[in-house]
């Protein structure tokens, strides 16, 4: 799910607030494109030979240290840079899509090996102490730790969290920095946990987050942090948290992004378990009424075309539609789309039938901040009597509208 609210902070100070919005917010966004590179200037003849060999950095260094007598450290260094070199894909899969399997397997083998990588350099710089190159050795290792953690290997979760203990007692670390290195474990509690453990992992991320807080309470843009933590409770079902959470943000003295953010979930938070109120002309010119649709269970469905999440669930809606739409199931599509064109393109090209609500005098904004959504796809189920009952209809879709359509 993309994210719909303007994220608009920049810096580093705005990076480490927001820094668990990646793990709260999956799916589309919508960004500009990114700019071209600059055209080289002044380039020698040669160098602009297609067949020209390109030296990483770390073997041009390995060329110009070949030139010079070495020591028995530098000799080890240089070994150490040949053997971390992470293995290249493998060359069929320049030609042949790989399976999740395939990439499955590959990235557990390369997660083994990133911690194997870390071991080396640490060997090094206890046997090497004062070689020049210990620090970077030490960089190198804590990055191949978070590779391999960042792939699935728990087993290297217990030594990064030792690094993050060191480099914490530091005194002379920065504030940035300190808030930088807790953000990442509290990262890392997300990152580890599956849907058995997600509810405890989400009560340490919360205590820890607010403990973040309480330390730095001059930081009001720690607060995104909360706000990204209500969505997440929110997308697990605990309303009661998720509402919580918002309306903390809201008292704060919060940026203004993370309080318009938690402003728009409680918004949506607050037609739960009550009659919803939907009249628009659709698209195609259908007047649409949801208190017309009485005795009928309805999917309203936020999506945009742009939003590939929301395309990749189009064939899952469809196919839902085509099951229970004889037994009294209707859907309403709510497009976020700016181009009307776009959306008249789509609709005919997947052939859907349910009416579509568009916006176009105010860039397919209304519906979506009317109802306080912050995501897409959103889907909401709405029961005969044209009660909200499930915010969350994306997940389990066809289950859900079976047993609505059952109930009395």
């Amino acid at each position: 799910m993309d994210g719909v609210k303007k994220v608009t902070k920049s810096g580093p100070r705005a990076l480490l607030a927001v820094g668990l919005i990646g793990l709260f917010w999956s799916g589309c966004t919508r960004s500009p494109d990114q700019p071209a590179p600059a055209p080289a200037k002044n380039i020698p003849p040669a160098a602009q030979l297609d067949d020209a060999p390109i030296l990483s950095e770390e073997d041009s260094a390995l060329v110009t240290a070949a030139t010079v007598p070495a020591s028995e450290s530098e000799k080890a260094w240089r070994a150490v840079q040949k053997a971390i070199q992470p293995p290249p894909y493998p060359a069929e899969w320049q030609t042949n899509q790989p399976s999740k399997e395939q990439v499955a397997q590959f990235e557990k083998q390369n997660s083994l090996l990133a911690a194997q990588a870390a071991d080396k350099l640490r060997e090094f710089y206890t046997k090497y102490p004062s070689n020049e190159n210990v620090v970077e050795a030490r960089r190198r290792e804590y990055d191949l730790l978070k590779v391999a953690v960042d792939l699935g290997n728990s087993n290297a979760v217990s030594r990064i969290e030792a690094l993050d203990q060191q480099r914490l007692k530091d005194p002379s670390l920065s504030e940035d920095e300190r808030i930088g290195l807790r953000v990442a474990q509290i990262q890392r509690i997300l990152s580890s946990a599956d849907e058995n453990t997600i509810t405890n992992a989400l009560g340490k991320v919360e205590t820890a987050m607010h403990a973040l807080q309480a330390e730095f309470p001059e930081r009001s843009d720690l607060a995104a942090m909360t706000a990204s933590l209500a969505d997440i409770w929110f997308r697990h079902g605990n309303f009661e948290k998720s509402r919580a959470l918002a309306e903390e943000v809201i008292k704060s003295k919060a940026e203004d992004d993370a309080k318009e953010s938690a402003s728009m979930l409680v918004k949506q938070l607050s037609h739960a378990d009550k009659p919803i109120e939907l009249k628009f002309s659709a698209l195609d010119g259908r007047e649409v009424d949801l208190k017309k649709l009485r005795g009928k269970v309805v999917l309203i469905d936020f999506w945009a075309t742009w939003c590939q999440p929301c395309m990749r669930e189009l064939p899952n809606v469809k196919a839902v539609y085509q099951k229970f739409h004889d037994k009294g199931f209707e859907i309403v599509g709510l497009s976020y789309d700016e181009e009307k064109q776009a959306l008249q393109q789509v609709v005919s090209t997947e052939s859907i039938p349910w009416p579509q609500g568009f916006d176009e005098s105010n860039g397919g904004k209304k519906f979506v901040e009317d109802f306080g959504v912050t995501s897409l796809p959103t889907m909401w189920l709405v029961d005969k009597n044209g009660v909200l009952r499930d915010l969350q209809g994306v997940n389990d879709l066809e289950k859900k509208v079976e047993k609505l359509l059952a109930a009395n």
